[in-house]
């Protein structure tokens, strides 16, 4: 019996094309899909065709009753059915590939009368697409590898150079530096750290984090002195696409993104504007950021360590600090003392600055003699470490003398007046010919009586003022270094000399 032209005619309203046109859509991807999965809203699989029944021994499942039920993300990698519900978009046609194969899939979702999703439907519309999607294949196989170079290098940049054992020094109050840095590395609190410019904090900021349980997830650091107020939001909280005139097409992702799952080190703390302020403690209190022109509220897992020169108490009470975010910060404090308060460690910082330079200028490893040591003793160094390793890479750059001594810092450093003689006159192996000349001779029954050569004079009152110093301490080195008034080093170099 023909059928008559009417039924065979489209109908003329369009919401009755439109769901004429997806059902037949639908059809087409049910006679032609490999299988089919339906996910609810809480992303727990409900339901499988018998066609994707194939596909669970690659999956690791012998048995269907043990796939239904279990999260999509959990049971099958690489999915994003989870993102389709959440976001309520469709992936029309997207390439998944995991350890059961490369498929061709769709992904829709699935909406009730009241507009609202209700979970989402998975098709695999090839499981060997490699014959027929040739050229699309080889393109997704090389953006792939270049996406994981960008991974790999990425990572390299990403990963911290320090340990806790990098901050150098056995002084009692760097020991109790590393003390509280380990303490701090086993929790997931807030860090600040405090201390002058120089001393150290963002070597220590990335020591924690290699201590911690974050090690193999990303350290980001942000010096927020050197970012531009206006720029800094969204340097921290990223960009949306379009945004603005001006922004990404594909938008940006902010520090507080990219440091997600390991360690966001914010240096300079003190120096960020007010109304920036705000918005970091919700980030903080919330673990939630909201990119820049966007309305999508994105998860975090990120431990945030601070660091400021300034004191912020103070600023709190003068009303350029939010008390609330410096209560938010000030969790863990650690100060790292200023390095005239750890002299006791500036022979192996010294040591440990020269290895490092004659590294990075492929120079020989140089040393400083007993004056130089003196010399840098008696500085005030208010940069710190900082400052004595700009002093000694000059230093080294500007000879080719293996041993360092005072004068080799020449106009570098100044030399107290109540610096040991040898340090603040040039060095000389013998006296002048002058001086020897216009010296008078005394009588030689005078010299032989009352005077023994000066060498000898001075040596043995060095030999027993170091054993009376020695004495005095029960052999304690430092503390006998520090009753003479000398460097340890220079009273190592007397000992070796007297034996």
């Amino acid at each position: 019996m023909p059928v008559p032209a009417a039924a065979m005619a489209l109908p003329q309203d369009a919401d009755e094309v439109l769901k004429l046109a997806a059902r037949s859509m639908f059809d087409v991807f049910a006679n032609t899909a490999q299988g089919m999965l339906v996910v609810d809203k809480h992303h727990r699989i409900v339901w499988i065709s018998e066609g994707y029944k194939r596909f669970l021994p690659a999956l690791g499942f012998s048995d269907e009753h043990d796939f239904v039920g279990q999260p999509v993300e959990q049971v099958v990698p690489n999915t994003l059915m989870a993102e389709v519900i959440d976001s309520g978009q469709p992936m029309l046609v997207d390439l998944l590939t995991n350890k059961a194969g490369t498929f061709l899939v769709s992904r829709l979702p699935l909406r009730n009368d009241a507009g609202e999703v209700i979970g989402a439907l998975g098709m695999v519309l090839l499981d060997h697409p490699g014959a027929g999607l040739q050229p699309l294949m080889a393109k997704f196989v090389r953006l792939q590898r270049e996406l994981d170079d960008a991974r790999r290098e990425l990572a390299v940049h990403r990963r911290t150079r320090y340990t806790i054992a990098s901050f150098i020094g056995n002084s009692p109050a760097a020991i109790e530096v590393k003390r509280q840095a380990r303490r701090a590395a086993g929790t997931s609190s807030t860090v600040l750290l405090l201390g002058e410019t120089g001393t150290g904090k963002e070597l220590l900021a990335q020591a924690i984090h290699a201590d911690s349980a974050r090690a193999a997830r990303p350290f980001v650091g942000v010096n927020i002195a050197a970012v531009p107020d206006t720029l800094l939001e969204a340097e921290f909280f990223g960009v949306a696409a379009g945004a603005y005139t001006g922004a990404e097409r594909k938008g940006r992702e902010g520090k507080f993104k990219l440091a997600d799952g390991g360690t966001l080190f914010l240096d300079e703390i003190g120096d960020m504007p007010l109304a920036l302020q705000a918005k970091l403690l919700r980030v903080l209190q919330e673990q939630e950021v909201e990119p820049l022109g966007s309305n999508k509220v994105e998860k975090l897992d990120l431990r945030v360590i601070a660091a400021t020169s300034r004191d912020l108490a103070v600023m709190v009470t003068e009303g350029s600090f939010r008390a609330d975010l410096y209560y938010r910060l000030n969790v863990l404090p650690i100060r790292l003392p200023a390095l005239r308060e750890r002299m006791p460690d500036l022979d192996a910082l010294s040591d440990h600055l020269l290895a490092d330079i004659a590294r990075r200028n492929s120079q020989p490893h140089k040393s400083l003699s007993a004056d130089a040591m003196d010399l840098l003793a008696a500085q005030r160094w208010p940069g710190n470490i900082r400052e004595l390793g700009n002093a000694l890479e000059r230093a080294c750059l500007m000879t080719d003398d293996l041993r360092l001594a005072a004068r080799h810092f020449g106009d570098l450093l100044p030399v107290p007046m109540d610096m040991p003689t040898r340090a603040r006159m040039p060095l000389r192996d013998e006296p002048s010919e002058a001086l020897l000349q216009g010296a008078r001779p005394l009588g030689e029954a005078l010299m032989q009586s009352l005077l023994k050569p000066l060498p000898v004079a001075v040596a043995e009152l060095e030999a027993s003022s170091i054993r009376a110093a020695l004495s005095a301490t029960k052999g304690n080195k430092l503390a006998a270094a520090r009753l003479l008034g000398i460097a340890r080093a220079t009273l190592y170099e007397k000992l070796g000399q007297l034996g």
